[in-house]
């Protein structure tokens, strides 16, 4: 007969001030018999400064987190009480656990939220913009085309809008924001809660335009920009007819309707799915079916 599974406890660790950690994650920190952490390296410094001596597991990052998951589950199995830590911030938010988490729930293992300090909260609260409704987005897409259409959809929402970015593409991707919506209320949020902690505000156009002249951009990035406007003209969205013509462009030089959408798409900084629509009831328009 299988005995008690322990619990799997999700606690929230500083985003960079060590102080910004509550007495309850402290206390489950001391009294479950395993951390899991995503980096045992940075997991310890906190550990060391608060002299918590509970063993450390493996460490839980991304690439390995779905072969390791089933480690962590044999220890809650077994009775084993298991805090999951990220390396700073909440858990699962851009960071690993989430399968984990999930196979604890399919398996009937207790998950507990021990909440705390998270970077997605604490940019939007002193922002300026409007703190609800909010969308947390993660990170964006590499691929410069895949990026555009990203936040050309992004953009068109009524809601305030929260991002991680990379500092190495963070000004490519300001850069993009300041062409698709130069006007648009934008927030960098650096370094949040460490002693360089800045927060740039503007429209899109002059953020890009002061991290621009400064040049390399260093620390953590949170980049958050305003809702849509009602009014507004939304973003990415392109003339019908220079859609047409664009594609009839692209098949006269003997591209496939498929690439020929894929093309538009790229050239406009559109979804695919958006181009095909308009292509489709302007065929329709026309009597015909289908592309």
């Amino acid at each position: 007969m299988p005995g008690v599974p322990g619990t799997l406890y999700i606690c929230a660790t500083p985003i960079g001030n060590l102080e910004d950690v509550t007495l309850r994650v402290l206390r489950v920190l001391k009294e479950v018999d395993v951390i899991v952490a995503e980096d045992t390296r940075r997991t310890r410094k906190l550990l060391s400064h608060y002299n918590i001596i509970t063993p450390l597991s493996a460490s839980l990052y991304q690439g390995v987190e779905k072969e390791r998951t089933e480690a962590v589950l044999e220890l809650l199995r077994s009775g084993k009480n298991v805090a999951l830590v990220s390396d700073a911030g909440t858990p699962l938010i851009s960071d690993p656990g989430y399968p984990l988490v999930r196979a604890c729930i399919e398996e009937g293992i207790p998950v507990v939220p021990v909440p705390g300090p998270s970077a997605v909260l604490a940019a939007l609260v002193a922002s300026g913009l409007p703190p609800q409704p909010f969308l947390f987005a993660g990170y964006p897409p590499r691929s410069p085309s895949a990026r555009r259409a990203w936040l050309s959809e992004l953009l068109r929402l009524p809601y305030t809008v929260v991002f991680f970015e990379s500092p190495r593409r963070l000004l490519s991707t300001l850069a993009l924001l300041a062409e698709l919506s130069p006007e648009r209320p934008t927030v960098v949020a650096r370094e949040l809660t460490k002693i360089h902690e800045e927060f740039l505000r503007g429209k899109a156009s002059e953020v890009h335009a002061e991290l621009s002249r400064r040049g390399e951009v260093l620390g953590e990035v949170v980049v958050l920009f305003g809702p849509a406007e009602e009014s507004e003209k939304e973003p990415g969205e392109t003339n019908k007819d220079e859609v047409l013509s664009l594609y009839q462009s692209f098949l006269s030089q003997g591209l496939s309707p498929k690439e020929a959408r894929k093309e538009v798409a790229q050239k406009l900084g559109l979804p695919k799915r958006e181009v095909y629509k308009i292509l489709l009831a302007a065929r329709k328009l026309e009597g015909k079916e289908g592309l």
